[in-house]
């Protein structure tokens, strides 16, 4: 289960790290140009892309769909976390946790973390075409020959 064509995990950790930075590039970017509910619900779905990128510098190996979900999973978790008052709170208190955690629930950001997510899982598995990884069905083919 290597990355073959992206030099296995090292590679994909710095592929990673890349694409964090053009992840907040990208978040910066759209608060500098954009505003309203398009500046907002980009930023949820490149929040989304960060956790993902940092899910596959954890885990370099992890197949798309599982980075995608895990990714989806802890963004939807964070939100709903909101809705117990202590990122709020957290958040009076630091900018860090006022970036990372939020302060109040707004459920259509889930829908925008899904968006993230399914970007992210269509740029992680065109990476893993391109680099010459068999995908899943083509890898269950060769082993059933």
């Amino acid at each position: 289960m290597s990355f073959q064509g992206l030099g296995g995990p090292g590679r994909m950790r710095l592929v990673a790290v890349a694409a964090a930075a053009l992840t907040v590039a990208a978040g910066l970017g759209v608060r500098a140009f954009a505003h309203g509910g398009v500046a907002k619900y980009a930023g949820d779905a490149l929040y989304t892309v960060l956790i993902l990128t940092l899910v596959l510098f954890v885990a370099p190996r992890s197949r798309p769909v599982l980075a995608a979900g895990a990714a989806l999973v802890f963004s939807c978790a964070v939100e709903v976390l909101q809705l117990t008052g202590a990122p709020a709170e957290l958040s009076r208190h630091s900018v860090v946790a006022r970036l990372v955690l939020g302060s109040t629930f707004n459920a259509p950001d889930l829908f925008w973390y899904a968006v993230g997510a399914a970007l992210g899982w269509c740029v992680h598995s065109s990476l893993l075409r391109r680099s010459g990884r068999p995908g899943r069905a083509a890898a269950s083919s060769a082993a059933r020959a």
